[in-house]
């Protein structure tokens, strides 16, 4: 398609901007998606490439029946770039979809630079553009001068969580003889390598996190997490079960030398198909690295673990999305304005993107002069929409996308069958929705 009109601003390169730029450039406009790396990186982002996965190579669950499968399902409807690099670059991970992060990004970035009607600018944006449509999708880590400028435009003052990304151990340093390979309840192939300890061995290793040195914060600063991804000390400090009873739970994990469910385990998920790295899954954390280094090789089988990334914490950055934005992702202020990404208030790499999603059809229905009409809420997409406008402001926090953000299901439906049935319903949805805004504008 030729491309035609006056050219739509991007602002940020992760997944929610580069789904944008792809949104748009299908429906014939011209781009100007810009990206502050590698110019400047913000303090957990490492590779230059566009789309970058900084906390975690999975996208978690791939099965419709679970609301975060089923949103990715919806945005393979919609010709999401996203899903369809995510799809290409899969790695072994059970039920979930893990990537080849790498691969992944630059898969992305490939496919967008290969579009005429696309300029790259790697320069770091530090003002909202004054005129033109623009879609700020400058995610959670927004740089202090973009959250300055938002700051002047919304008159709002900025809301902020703290995220931790797990630590990447390398495959060679594993001691396979202390660890197996399963899934668990045996679903699917054995994608992880399992830890297992005895209650003498959790008790101790309890303990040291619960003593650990941790990473200070500025002083100005107050911890506040996103309760989805707390890091792994802090879940310790709350009782000594709450990690058997969390990230590391045994349930539906059998040692094949024992014969007998672990105490607890530490499961490692490949972070590439030829399981050359290996990420440490649900230990997010703000210990020192020497304390990493430490505490993380008294996992059996990691005794002699090699890192290639220590765990990191980080300030994640959101509007309050209720008081500020339409269903259409619009600023009310100034319509012109988008946002899109976890800077509205979304969690988790497939809602950001979704967000990038919607934010693109909308923008373009709004350069066409047409009616932008937000999807129904029992969609996936449409629940997440709901949640980041529909809120109330005074409470408003970031949410992972849930069946419990959709309208009630009718009937008596036994719990076990709901998932199917909210994944029914809300493909049917999706499919009027599609047809109702199609109008030539999404092929």
């Amino acid at each position: 398609m030729a491309a035609t009109g006056e050219r739509i601003t991007v602002v940020g390169g992760g997944l929610a901007g580069c789904e944008a730029a792809w949104q748009l450039l299908r429906r014939g406009h011209r781009v100007r998606l810009c990206e502050m790396k590698p110019e400047r990186f913000s303090p957990a982002h490492k590779s230059p490439l566009l789309a970058e996965l900084v906390c975690s190579n999975s996208l978690r669950s791939n099965a419709p029946e679970n609301a975060v499968g089923l949103l990715k399902e919806e945005m393979r409807r919609m010709d999401s770039l996203i899903m369809a690099a995510a799809d290409v670059t899969a790695v072994p991970a059970g039920k979930a979809l893990a990537v080849d992060r790498t691969e992944f990004s630059r898969l992305i970035e490939g496919r967008l630079a290969a579009e005429q009607s696309l300029d790259l600018i790697r320069n770091e944006v530090t003002e909202i553009p004054a005129t033109g449509i623009t879609i700020i999708a400058t995610g959670p880590l927004t740089s202090d001068a973009f959250a300055g400028a938002i700051g002047r435009l919304t008159g709002e003052e900025s809301l902020y969580f703290y995220d931790a990304i797990s630590p990447i151990v390398e495959g060679e340093s594993i001691d396979r003889g202390r660890v197996f390979a399963a899934s668990r309840y045996g679903h699917g192939e054995a994608d992880y390598l399992n830890c297992p300890m005895n209650r003498e061995t959790y008790e101790g290793f309890w303990k040291a996190l619960t003593e650990a040195e941790e990473v200070p914060l500025r002083a100005f600063e107050e911890f506040k997490y996103f309760e989805g991804c707390l890091p792994i000390e802090v879940i310790a400090r709350r009782g000594i079960e709450t990690l058997a009873h969390g990230p590391m739970k045994p349930v539906g994990l059998t040692d094949p030398r024992t014969g007998a469910r672990p105490y607890a385990v530490v499961q490692l998920r490949r972070e590439d198909k030829e399981g050359i790295l290996f990420n440490i899954v649900g230990f997010q954390t703000k210990l020192t690295w020497p304390e990493q280094r430490r505490i993380f090789r008294m996992i059996p089988g990691l005794e002699k673990a090699e890192f290639a990334r220590y765990g990191s914490v980080h300030r994640n950055t959101f509007i309050n999305s209720p008081a500020l934005l339409t269903a259409a992702l619009q600023l009310r202020s100034d319509p012109r304005l988008f946002l899109a990404g976890q800077i509205t208030g979304v969690e988790g790499y497939v809602e950001s993107a979704a967000m990038g999603l919607l934010a693109g059809i909308n923008a373009s229905r709004f350069a066409a002069g047409r009616e932008m009409i937000p999807p129904p809420p029992e969609t996936a997409c449409g629940a997440l929409i709901s949640h980041i406008t529909n809120t109330d402001r005074k409470t408003f926090q970031p949410m992972n996308v849930a069946f419990g953000l959709f309208p009630p299901l009718t009937g008596r439906i036994p719990k076990k069958d709901r998932g199917l049935h909210y994944a029914r319903r809300a493909l049917i949805a999706l499919a009027t929705w599609q047809e109702r805004i199609t109008n030539g504008l999404l092929r």
